[in-house]
């Protein structure tokens, strides 16, 4: 089953973002790199807050940051934020 990040709107998360029980998957946002789980459980970020500054960092593919890999072709973070009501 594929999953929507409920952060920034990324269609495509292998894991659902938090089990059923609460607790976080561990994986990665692609997109903008929250961490379900850490980022949240650990570092204390909202879903609201880590997406406000993803979009004031320029909403930039998370791996941009990294050197490792690229976005989709078809990738358009505005569009994946509609999705998701933002």
């Amino acid at each position: 089953m594929i999953y929507t990040c409920p952060v920034c709107g990324f269609p495509s998360l292998d894991e659902l973002p938090r089990s059923e029980s609460g607790g976080g998957s561990y994986e990665i946002c692609p997109s903008c790199g929250f961490e379900f789980g850490y980022t949240d459980d650990d570092q204390g970020y909202s879903y609201e807050q880590w997406r406000k500054v993803w979009i004031k960092k320029g909403m930039k593919w998370r791996n941009e940051e990294t050197g490792i890999g690229n976005p989709p072709p078809e990738w358009d973070p505005v569009k994946q934020l509609e999705g998701i009501g933002v």
